[in-house]
């Protein structure tokens, strides 16, 4: 469902599932867990390009398949110390590990988990009719795939947490705006090719030494945010609000919620 290929020193990443736009399965990201793996090892890779085949980047969590088996979750969320990154957050943060740009590209919906995948890459480029969302929300939860602390440096405050809480599709314009997406083009594979011709006159160590720099000026205590980032979404999956919001995303009689826990 999600091939790697290396050509010409770079390295292509891709979602093939567009029968059911690129939705995220357990099998998904056991296999993004270990492209990125195994990217990292290949000293010769100049450039990483995440792309999609269909006409959709992402559309988010697969939730039928991975609700089907309980134990897929315990294998999504679990990590030996809370702030470790489990399963979900490693297909994120994972990006960011490897020392070359990583490109991604977007069209069409980019929503829940394929956005969050997205916001790992150091380059987002979008063609104009990209949409973007974070949905954990429609379903009473919150985000969990360890994009808290690269939306600090991307977007204010109060951009991530409407994006948040709210749930709702934007456009490519509005995200750009937000900081959100790199650049919108109308052809987004030929301008990572441009970029790409571009990285290949440097010297591949200045690039990853500016990728290291520059990640640095963005400080942050990532291991007590993806700790909270977990802490909090267990917490989620157990309250009886969050049973009310997925029963009220898919039916019409929408049930009242109960007064919220302390946080």
């Amino acid at each position: 469902m999600i091939s790697l290929e290396i050509v010409n020193n770079i390295a292509y990443v891709t979602l093939n599932r567009p029968e059911k736009q690129n939705a995220l399965s357990v099998e998904m990201f056991v296999q993004l867990d270990k492209h990125i793996k195994a990217i990292k090892k290949q000293r010769d890779v100049r450039a990483v390009i995440i792309q999609a085949e269909g006409e959709h980047f992402c559309s988010g969590l697969d939730v039928k398949s991975v609700m089907a088996k309980p134990l897929n979750i315990l294998k999504l969320l679990f990590k030996w110390l809370p702030g470790n990154a489990n399963l979900v957050q490693r297909v994120v943060l994972g990006w960011q590990s490897i020392p070359v740009p990583v490109i991604a590209l977007l069209k069409g919906n980019c929503f829940g988990g394929g956005f969050h995948i997205a916001l790992g890459a150091d380059i987002r480029i979008a063609d104009s009719q990209s949409q973007i969302a974070i949905m954990e929300s429609r379903w009473g939860l919150c985000p969990d795939m360890g994009s808290a602390p690269l939306l600090m440096g991307l977007t204010n405050y109060d951009n991530a947490l409407l994006l948040s809480s709210l749930g709702n599709p934007i456009s490519a314009q509005q995200a750009k705006e937000m900081g959100l997406l790199t650049e919108i083009s109308q052809n987004p594979e030929q301008r990572s090719q441009n970029i790409i011709e571009q990285l290949a006159i440097r010297s591949p160590d200045a690039i990853s030494a500016i990728k290291r720099v520059n990640q640095a000026s963005f400080q942050y205590n990532r291991r007590s945010l993806l700790a909270k980032e977990t802490w909090s979404q267990i917490k989620l999956l157990i309250n009886k609000n969050t049973r009310i919001a997925m029963y009220n995303a898919t039916k019409e009689d929408a049930k009242p919620y109960k007064p919220r826990k302390k946080w």
